[in-house]
């Protein structure tokens, strides 16, 4: 599961996500469903890591260990 800190400096970033994610390599639209929980990344997914690599982060601050937790259906 993507990291609070993770999504906060993605938020915070000057940079505009969309952006950010082009100089990733990867679509915007995906940076969006993995940050949103709509696609669930692995640990270490090279895509988060990429994103996370621009904007200063460790591949250890992009994760969290609660890759078993489910989200609400409602």
């Amino acid at each position: 599961m993507v990291s609070r800190d993770f999504i906060a400096a993605v938020k915070l970033s000057e940079i505009p996500a969309y952006r950010l994610a082009q100089r990733a390599g990867i679509d915007p639209v995906t940076l969006s469903k993995l940050m949103n929980g709509i696609v669930r990344p692995k640990v270490n997914d090279a895509r988060i890591i990429a994103v996370g690599h621009l904007l200063g982060l460790k591949p250890s601050e992009c994760f969290t260990g609660q890759e078993d937790e489910r989200c609400p259906v409602g």
